[in-house]
């Protein structure tokens, strides 16, 4: 892994199973997820409410983004018998408007330690260079909590999403719960949110060098 090199893709994974995450076999996982082909780092997640669990990857391309998601994840999931979520997002379209927003996968450094992660997509078609970022911006930017956001533009999809740290699980849930919904309501759009405890995943997402924890 070169978690120096700016990335090309993103992957988000979630799977449809109920494991607290220190029973959750990352030590045996880790180890085979360096060996993927153009991964940069990964975010492990852990579900609030439902202790799924998920990633956030970093690729250095997105045919490794696609790789990955047709390949390999898919075999693990089928081993442990769950069903899966994956999405496949282009990190380099979203690059000016994730750094606006201190995104440490544009080589930010993080201030502090998250607490919690928040996942979100909105069900529109928008390609990305029409996306309103520039007026949405400054309203996230003084949401009580929120320590950065990776904006998502869907692969073949022009989905609008994102990936938020958040200082504690109460503030993460309050912008998921209360701010966010806002914002699809203006698009007339189903929407996607997902929160996850970051507190205990820090170890397991050191090992594949994630951003947030360094």
């Amino acid at each position: 892994m070169a978690s120096n090199i700016s990335p090309k893709s993103f992957v988000y994974t979630e799977l449809q199973i109920s494991v607290p995450f220190e029973k959750a076999p990352w030590r045996e996982v880790n180890p085979t997820l360096l060996q993927q082909p153009g991964l940069l780092n990964k975010t492990w997640l852990a579900g609030v409410g439902n202790q799924s669990l998920g990633g956030m990857y970093a690729f250095d391309s997105i045919e490794h983004a696609q790789q990955f998601v047709t390949g390999y994840f898919p075999s693990e999931a089928k081993k442990i018998g769950a069903a899966q979520t994956t999405r496949v997002f282009d990190a380099a379209i979203v690059e000016e408007a994730s750094r606006d927003m201190n995104t440490v996968h544009f080589g930010a450094k993080p201030e502090s330690t998250p607490g919690a992660f928040v996942y979100t997509e909105v069900q529109v078609n928008v390609p990305f260079g029409e996306a309103p970022w520039r007026t949405i911006n400054p309203t996230l930017k003084i949401q009580r909590g929120l320590q950065s956001k990776t904006w998502l533009s869907g692969l073949n999809t022009n989905t609008l999403g994102g990936f938020y740290a958040f200082d504690t699980i109460e503030n993460a849930r309050n912008f998921a719960l209360v701010y966010f919904p806002t914002e699809p309501a203006k698009f007339h759009a189903a929407f996607y949110t997902r929160v996850f405890d970051a507190s205990g995943v820090e170890e397991a997402s050191r090992q594949l060098h994630s951003p947030f924890f360094i």
